[in-house]
């Protein structure tokens, strides 16, 4: 037997042994972003601890640069990424998944970050491996693709986004191809590029909205991207870029999608969405009267109130999260003389009424089918709870979703009946989607609370685990350990 064709026998008979042994669920890695298939779901062998904290079934702990990236595992290595402010260096790091030891790090240094929320991050993608090679995002950068050596293989620099609250979507693996969303305010695309070259095989430009952001990380269903952007859901074919359907829906597309036994579940939250959401406005003679200083019938851009505000996020306490009429005076002031007149306030009142009239919903869609699908494809919705950034979780033939404030709610997964709705008793922001493992969902706060609850028709509640630092990354399971990233450290929980 010739070299070439003992090798190729050698590859075929490893390609062989590895699919077996995935299909027998001995090993099961996490490779992307809510790891297999974008799922939340750990393999069903997986047992990680149900009760841990920084001086409880620690394994280990490691530092880490800022980010918010979530980890994620192929076999010994665990991959990560963070970014120094005042160096303007990006790092893409392999850390030891059994010792917590830093393997390697590769830095790029950037000529300038995009600008983000607060309480945001510029390295907020996750990174996605393929088993040979791990492919790191920043929207201040491009795409980088190095091998498990720490190597260089090829880097794809992009333009800066344009974004209110910075670039979140991370890359995924459809076949042969890296789907990244690149949804920005002035020219969005989504791109599919060749994971060995790094050249972009087809690139579709998208309709600019007004709200978008590039938050929402594509979910893959066959040969199909589903993609969530501010008010739609979009089906892309993985292959050439070609649209393939839209459900029209109201949101502002921060979400990632989770699709379980053919059917698509997208949080489709707004800032309006809910009634307790929702903040009473003053008519003009109100606005006139407390705030017309100089007397001229106008509200000037001085006058009016930096405080005033558009919707609430009552969950947070205090005014932390609202959302301030202000910052969107250049819609309000219509002739762009710096004051607001009567007929520019009823104007954004009207405004305001047309957004507050239509209803959020954790929102259900069967895939497939051309064109705009909104009629016929929309299964049903669910208004009440729901998440603003975290994806829900499918299990069991049930669905979960976290809102802020931390009230989850259980729901048929076909039907979409309510089984139960309850607080978890961890208040605050959540940013983490919830991920599944030994029949139990775990669900990270952000003031860093990882509460823990049994999957079923029952809500019960296993354990409340303060880990007194600030998480917005979802964590990952192998086998019996959890990773969980905190605002400083990588850490690996296992009994």
């Amino acid at each position: 037997m010739c070299t070439r064709t003992l090798n190729r026998t050698i590859r075929s008979i490893s390609t062989i042994a590895i699919l077996t042994i995935f299909s027998s669920g001995l090993i099961a890695n996490w490779p992307q972003f809510r790891g297999p298939d974008g799922s939340g779901i750990a393999a069903k062998e997986a047992t990680p601890p149900l009760s841990f904290g920084p001086e409880e079934n620690v394994l280990w702990k490691t530092a880490l640069p800022p980010g918010h990236s979530s980890p994620i595992v192929w076999d010994d290595n665990i991959f990560i990424t963070g970014l120094d402010a005042e160096t303007k260096e990006f790092h893409t790091i392999c850390i030891d998944r059994t010792s917590g030891e830093e393997r390697w790090r590769q830095s790029v240094t950037l000529d300038s970050v995009e600008k983000v929320h607060g309480v945001s991050s510029p390295a907020s993608a996750t990174p996605l491996t393929d088993g040979e090679r791990v492919y790191s995002y920043l929207g201040s950068y491009g795409l980088l693709c190095y091998n498990f050596s720490g190597e260089l293989v090829w880097k794809l620099p992009l333009a800066m986004p344009s974004t209110h609250f910075g670039a979140a979507a991370s890359p995924v693996l459809a076949g042969n191809n890296i789907i990244l969303n690149r949804d920005d305010l002035k020219a969005p695309k989504l791109l599919g590029i060749d994971r060995q070259s790094g050249k972009v095989l087809w690139e579709v430009e998208q309709a600019p909205k007004s709200r978008a952001g590039a938050y929402s990380t594509p979910v893959i269903w066959k040969n199909e991207a589903i993609l969530h952007r501010q008010d739609e859901v979009a089906a892309y074919s993985t292959e050439t870029g070609e649209k393939l359907w839209t459900a029209v829906i109201r949101s502002s597309g921060a979400s990632t999608p989770v699709v379980m036994d053919d059917l698509i579940y997208v949080g489709a939250w707004l800032n309006f969405g809910e009634a307790d959401l929702r903040v009473e406005m003053p008519s003009f003679s109100t606005m006139l009267e407390k705030y017309d200083a100089d007397k001229d019938s106008t509200v000037s851009h001085e006058e009016f109130p930096d405080d005033m505000i558009i919707a609430k996020r009552p969950e947070f306490g205090s005014n932390q999260g609202d959302f301030f009429f202000k910052p969107f005076w250049g819609m309000i002031d219509k002739d762009q003389d710096k004051k607001v007149n009567a007929a520019e306030w009823a104007g954004a009142l009207e405004f305001v009424k047309s957004i507050s009239s239509k209803d959020h919903g954790l929102t259900v869609i069967q895939p497939g089918g051309k064109g705009d699908v909104t009629g016929t494809h929309v299964k049903w919705q669910v208004s009440k709870s729901v998440p603003e950034v975290p994806a829900p979780i499918s299990y069991n033939g049930k669905v979960y979703m976290i809102k802020n404030g931390g009230i989850t709610t259980c729901m048929d997964s076909q039907s979409g009946d309510v089984i139960y709705r309850k607080r978890l008793g961890a208040r605050g922001a959540y940013y983490a989607s919830p991920i599944i493992a030994g029949n139990h969902i775990y669900i990270a706060s952000n003031p860093g609370t990882v509460v823990v609850f049994q999957a079923g028709d029952d809500f019960k509640m296993v354990a409340k685990n303060d880990l007194e630092e600030m998480i917005f990354a979802t964590p990952a399971v192998i086998e019996n350990t959890i990773y969980v990233r905190t605002s400083g450290h990588l850490y690996a929980f296992a009994e």
